[in-house]
Order: C-alpha cells, then sequence, then structure tokens
C-alpha cells in the first residue's frame, strides 16, 4: 500500500513539474494553430484551386478530386501580413474570394469576390460558335491565328464591348486554328482542327 501511494505522490510530482515548466515557456515559441475552414460549393473534379498573393505568385495548389462540396481547412496565418486570394478555376468560370492576413488574424472580404467567366466555344461543321457571360459589360478581345509548319500567323481580330452576353460565330476553311481569348486581365486559348 505504502508503495502505490508514493508512486501517485511521483506521478503526481512528475505532472506538476511538467506543467510548471510548460507554463514557463514564452509566448513567442509556443505553435498556436488557428484553422480558416473553406467550403466551396458545387464543385467538379479537375477544378483548380489555388492561393496567390496579389502579385499572382502561386503558394498553393490542388486539384479537387469530387464533384460536389469542397471542404479544408488552411492555416492561413502562418502567411505573412498581406493582401491574398483563393482562386477557383473551373470549366466556365474563375471564383476569386480574397483575404486579409494581419499578423495572427484572416479576414475574409466578401463584398470583393469576384467571378469571371470563361469564353465557350463549339464547332459545328465548318462553323465555331463563341459564348461567353459578361454581366459587367467586359469587352471580349478574339483573335483567330491559322497553325502553320512555320508557326501561327493572325488570320483576325474582333473586340467585342458593351454586351453582358456574347454570341458569335465564324466560318473557318479547312485547317488547324488557334483561337485566343482575352477578358478581364485573362487569356484563354483554345486550338481547334477543321
Amino acid at each position: 500500500m505504502k508503495n502505490v501511494i508514493k508512486k501517485s505522490i511521483l506521478l503526481v510530482t512528475v505532472f506538476t513539474t511538467m506543467l510548471s515548466i510548460a507554463n514557463e515557456i514564452p509566448n513567442n515559441i509556443k505553435k498556436t494553430y488557428k484553422e480558416t475552414a473553406l467550403t466551396i460549393n458545387n464543385v467538379s473534379q479537375g477544378d483548380l484551386l489555388t492561393i496567390k498573393d496579389y502579385n499572382g505568385i502561386v503558394l498553393y495548389k490542388e486539384l479537387i478530386k469530387s464533384n460536389g462540396t469542397y471542404k479544408k481547412g488552411f492555416d492561413l496565418t502562418a502567411l505573412p501580413s498581406g493582401d491574398y486570394f483563393f482562386e477557383v478555376d473551373k470549366d466556365m468560370e474563375i471564383k476569386t474570394i480574397p483575404f486579409t492576413v494581419n499578423y495572427q488574424s484572416v479576414v475574409f472580404n466578401k463584398e470583393k469576390e469576384t467571378s469571371i467567366y470563361k469564353p465557350y466555344l463549339r464547332q459545328k461543321g465548318d462553323l465555331i460558335l463563341i459564348s461567353k457571360l459578361a454581366p459587367n459589360l467586359e469587352p471580349l478581345k478574339v483573335s483567330i491565328y491559322s497553325e502553320l509548319e512555320s508557326g501561327s500567323e493572325l488570320l483576325y481580330t474582333q473586340n467585342i464591348e458593351g454586351l453582358q452576353s456574347i454570341d458569335i460565330a465564324y466560318r473557318l476553311k479547312k485547317g488547324s486554328f488557334k483561337i485566343v481569348f482575352n477578358s478581364n486581365g485573362k487569356e484563354f486559348t483554345k486550338f481547334i482542327n477543321n
């Protein structure tokens, strides 16, 4: 019985010593982990999630593995203080979710979330049909190149402005073509064989 009491007193003493040592560790050495939960609805397998700084440098990249709702926790407080954004690159849309890191806090700016709609291209015989949503009347520049063995040759350029719903068609002869779209500060390229 005495051995049990001695062992119990020894264990209490060890735990008390460990707790007092842990309390003496300065705050700047202790690791604090603050996880921010990100939930994105209506994602598809193959969509690309990135975290970028405002210089466009990619800090994190992940291909989404399943359809539905994406949920993941991130320790964004590990980033240096500054402005950043999540970017979700889907088939027809690029969604940007901005946030600011200030020392140990993360603030999301819901008012500055944006969605950019990508141009959609369909081929129907020798017709190329292009559609794009532009809710804020964003201009769209379309450049059509002929793909040759010696390189690309610009055939046609068109700037489209002032429309919320862009629908255009081009008739192309037989051959290989590169179509470059510029809108919202981004460039999208499609290749077609006619």
